[in-house]
C-alpha cells in the first residue's frame, strides 16, 4: 500500500479494505511503500524498517512472505515494478506480471498495441520533452475540444479537457510535470461505461457493467473521488450492447494477457465502441467501481481478494 505516486493516500485506502478483511483468514502486515523508506506494521501497529535490497523485516528476521497484496496505484505498484522486483524474489504478487503491467500503465504503448489488434481507438499524438509539439498539426489530427493525458498516471492525475490552443500550451506544461510522455487524443462524445473483468475461480469473468455520467466536464478525479459523478451499476442498455461490450472487454483482457483484476473503459456513441484504457490495479474500496460491480454480481470482496492470492500461490 502507499507507493510513489499522487494516488499515494488513495492505495492507503485500497489497502486497509483489504488488510481488514483479510486479516480474519490469513497472518497478515501491511506493508507501507514510499519512496525512500519501505516499512512493515503489524497488528499492533508497531512498525518495522524493511530492507529494499533483501526485503528482510528489521525486527522479524524470520518471517517469510507467501503472498503479496498488490494495493498500489499508480507507481511502483500498477507500472511494473513491484511484479518484477517480487518476481526476482520468488514471491508471487497477486495481479498481472511486469510485463502486462508496464504495457497496461502506459497509455500510449496500450493503445498503440489494442490499436495494432483491430480495437477501436481515438485519433491521438504523443508527444514528449524532446520533441516540440506543433500545435497546428496536433489540432488537424486531433481537433478541440481534446484531452492531454500524462501517459504514465492514474486516477486523472495529469489529464485535461482542451478547447483551444492557448489552453493546450498551458496543460501540456502541466502534463510534463506528471510524466515525460503526453498523450493528446480527440474527444469522442458518447456515453461513458466501465467495464470489470477479473480471473474468478479460474475462469475469466465480466463483471456487470457501469455506466458514468458525470456533472464534471470529464470523469475527473473529483469526479472518481468526491462524489461528482453517478456510477449506475448495472448500466441501462439494450441486450445487444451489453453483449457487445461484455465481449470486447473480454477480448482485451486476453489480448492483453492479464490476471487477476481489470477495469476498461469505453465511450460508445453512433460510430461504435472506442477503448480508452484498462486499469490492472483498480479502486478496491466498497465504493469503487470494481467492488460495486462484483457485488452486484453476487461476489463478495471477502470471497474476490482470497482468490487472488489463491490464484497466484497455488
Amino acid at each position: 500500500m502507499g507507493g510513489y505516486s499522487h494516488e499515494y493516500e488513495i492505495s492507503l485506502k485500497s489497502g486497509m479494505v483489504v488488510y481488514k478483511i483479510l486479516k480474519e483468514h490469513y497472518n497478515c502486515y501491511r506493508i507501507l511503500i514510499k519512496e525512500n523508506n519501505w516499512s512493515l506494521i503489524d497488528e499492533n501497529d508497531n512498525i518495522s524498517t524493511i530492507d529494499k535490497e533483501s526485503f528482510e523485516v528489521a525486527d522479524h528476521p524470520n518471517l517469510v512472505f507467501d503472498c503479496i497484496f498488490n494495493a498500489i496505484h499508480g507507481t511502483p505498484g500498477e507500472d511494473g515494478k513491484m511484479q518484477k522486483y517480487f518476481s526476482d524474489k520468488n514471491i508471487p504478487i497477486t495481479g498481472c506480471n511486469s510485463y502486462q503491467s508496464e504495457l497496461t500503465f502506459d497509455k500510449v504503448k496500450c493503445l498503440n498495441f489494442l490499436s495494432s489488434k483491430g480495437i477501436k481507438v481515438a485519433p491521438s499524438v504523443t508527444i514528449s520533452k524532446t520533441n516540440k509539439p506543433n500545435l497546428n498539426e496536433i489540432e488537424e489530427k486531433v481537433g478541440f475540444p481534446c484531452f492531454v493525458k500524462a501517459s504514465n498516471s492514474g486516477s486523472s492525475f495529469g489529464v485535461y479537457k482542451v478547447y483551444n490552443s492557448d489552453e493546450m500550451k498551458n496543460c501540456l506544461v502541466s502534463a510534463f510535470e506528471v510524466d515525460n510522455k503526453i498523450l493528446v487524443e480527440s474527444h469522442i462524445d458518447g456515453r461513458e461505461f466501465s467495464i470489470g473483468v477479473i480471473s474468478f475461480n479460474g475462469e475469466k469473468k465480466v463483471l456487470p457493467i457501469t455506466e458514468i455520467i458525470t456533472s464534471n466536464d470529464f470523469f475527473d478525479y473529483e469526479a472518481k473521488y468526491e462524489g461528482k459523478a453517478e456510477e449506475i451499476t448495472p448500466a441501462k442498455i439494450s441486450t445487444e450492447l451489453e453483449s457487445k461490450l461484455n465481449l470486447l472487454s473480454k477480448d482485451i483482457y486476453e489480448l492483453l494477457e492479464l490476471r487477476g483484476f481489470s477495469r476498461s473503459e469505453f465511450i460508445v456513441n453512433s460510430s461504435g465502441i472506442y477503448y480508452l484504457e484498462t486499469n490492472t490495479v483498480p479502486g478496491l474500496t466498497s465504493e469503487s467501481i470494481l467492488p460495486q460491480q462484483a457485488k452486484c454480481a453476487n461476489i463478495d470482496l471477502k470471497d474476490l481478494f482470497i482468490n487472488a492470492i489463491e490464484e497466484v500461490i497455488n
